[in-house]
């Protein structure tokens, strides 16, 4: 029976092949169609009629179209789904996913299964268990469409993780994987994903005003394509783009990652962009002058690292956010358009604020993150934005307020299911692999889906240790200096014969805020 089978799919497998593409096909068919919007569609219907018209009206239109059909489907339909023992399974792939299988026994097996034939057992095989298999060149699992019993809690986000830490135990730690859970077919797809755009140096990105640029994600996570320039060339990629504005529903970011994860360099990204289209008030916590090159530049109000100098800029932040509030509101009672100062964008960028918080109390002052409710619970209606990022082993230094109304959040770096719960609100989202370059990590945008990210490279242009092309591409970014400041500069210049310019570091003093504003 066993040979009679393997001779039967023998004869059948090119068949087998062209219905398998075929599948494949019409998939990718109905998942561009449920994915692209409704204004593509008219359009995309009437080109594919026309063509169909104009193949059938050629001599050999229909004969060249169903062999260009049945090659794709081919070439789709290559590779798919092994058979339990066939002969293109080989005996190291067949150990893999036996492996593999009985990792899975302890999570999916019940104790007295009153099933004649449980579908997980410690004797059992991979064969029923599994549905489809790919495998890399490199003999890896590349796909694996697992079944699981319908007894098992997949709404539980625990178990859910016992699961997929065990997939990648098995299947390779020094790879990322994407795991999707269908409940409603009890089943489990863990692929491994294509790497994400790299390289990518800060630039003007095609954008409107409100839309903030994050990063970059997989192709078919976003519908969105955006041109930039890599390394001299143009190509289209994938952006996460975060709206902010009166409209949005995520006003304000949450940055969190590990040190050395980029959750600086997203910050200074986020403020070349914000600076095209509005105002910035910068509060390095730190202190370790990753903002100096915003002091002076137009458009930038103050560029804070001490606790006196923070509290004096949240301060007037505070009362601006109501004078904004204030203003619209009697422009509207009087139908008058909102005042352009007010509809100007305003946004409070905070580095590191629990470090910042600590130094405040010691030194018996006021909590610049108690400033922040004001502009977070108000900032949407005011045109105010609160941008702030932390180390994750100072998460719980956050006020209440911004781990509150920050629904824009970002993840950066290798982090354990606790603190990516705590940030992302999802416990199953799988590491970064452990090549993984700075500027790797997660973005979600409310309760959206969670997207893998890659942040443009935006280093601190003062950084002599930086790349010299992704410094030059800041410093193209950066505003001109304010004339009091470029004024200042100057006679700095003339007195110690300084050369004067992008690279020269400006003297920011403590208080400035209060004396800018």
């Amino acid at each position: 029976m066993r040979a009679g089978a393997d001779g039967a799919l023998d004869v059948l497998h090119p068949l087998i092949m062209l219905v398998r593409g075929l599948a494949r096909l019409t998939m990718l068919v109905l998942r561009w169609w449920a994915k692209a919007p409704k204004d593509r569609r008219g359009p995309v219907l009437f080109l594919a009629a026309v063509g169909v018209m104009v193949v059938g009206l050629l001599p050999w239109g229909p004969a060249f179209a169903v062999a260009v059909v049945v090659g794709t489907a081919a070439w789709h339909g290559r590779e798919g789904a092994r058979p339990a023992g066939g002969p293109g399974c080989e005996d190291a792939e067949n150990e893999r996913l036996q492996a593999v299988y009985e990792a899975l026994v302890p999570c999916f097996a019940l104790r007295d299964d009153p099933g004649p034939e449980p579908l997980y057992a410690h004797d059992g095989a991979w064969e029923r268990a599994f549905e489809e298999v790919e495998f890399t060149d490199d003999g890896r699992i590349g796909r694996l469409l697992v079944r699981y019993p319908a007894h098992f809690p997949d709404s539980d986000s625990a178990h859910r993780l016992a699961v997929e830490r065990r997939l990648t135990t098995k299947s390779g730690r020094d790879r990322e994987y994407r795991f999707a859970w269908h409940e409603e077919r009890n089943l489990l797809e863990m692929t491994v994903p294509q790497p994400l755009p790299q390289g990518i140096s800060a630039q003007r990105f095609v954008t409107g005003p409100g839309e903030i640029v994050l990063g970059f994600t997989d192709a078919e996570a976003v519908h969105r394509r955006m041109p930039v320039a890599d390394g001299g060339r143009a190509r289209d990629v994938p952006p996460v783009v975060w709206r902010t504005g009166a409209r949005s529903a995520q006003p304000h970011l949450l940055v969190a990652g590990a040190p050395g994860a980029g959750s600086t360099t997203l910050l200074r990204s986020v403020v070349l962009q914000a600076l095209q289209h509005g105002e910035v008030l910068v509060v390095d916590g730190g202190g370790s002058g990753e903002f100096a090159s915003l002091a002076g530049r137009e458009g930038v109000l103050a560029v804070e690292t001490s606790p006196a100098g923070a509290v004096a800029s949240l301060e007037w932040a505070v009362h601006e956010t109501e004078r904004r509030l204030s203003a619209a509101s009697r422009a509207r009672q009087a139908g008058r358009p909102v005042p352009e100062d007010v509809r100007r964008p305003l946004w409070v960028v905070l580095d590191r604020p629990a470090t910042l918080s600590h130094l405040a109390r010691a030194e018996g002052r006021r909590d610049p993150q108690e400033l922040l409710q004001v502009p977070l619970r108000h900032g949407r209606a005011a045109q105010v934005t609160v941008a702030v990022a932390e180390h994750l082993e100072n998460a719980d230094g956050l006020a209440r307020a911004v781990r509150s109304y920050t629904r824009a959040r970002v993840l950066l770096g290798a982090a354990s299911p606790e603190e990516t719960w705590a940030v992302l609100g999802e416990a199953t989202v799988s590491r970064p692999g452990p090549d993984a370059p700075p500027g790797r990590g997660f973005a979600r945008l409310g309760a959206g889906a969670v997207l893998r990210l890659q942040v443009p490279a935006a280093p601190d242009p003062l950084d002599d240790a930086a790349g010299e092309a992704e410094r030059q591409a800041v410093l193209a970014l950066l505003p001109p200096f304010a004339a009091a400041h470029a004024r200042a500069l100057g006679g700095q210049a003339a007195q110690s014969g300084a050369p004067d310019g992008p690279g020269h570091r400006p003297g920011t003093k403590p208080g400035a805020a209060s004396q800018a504003t």
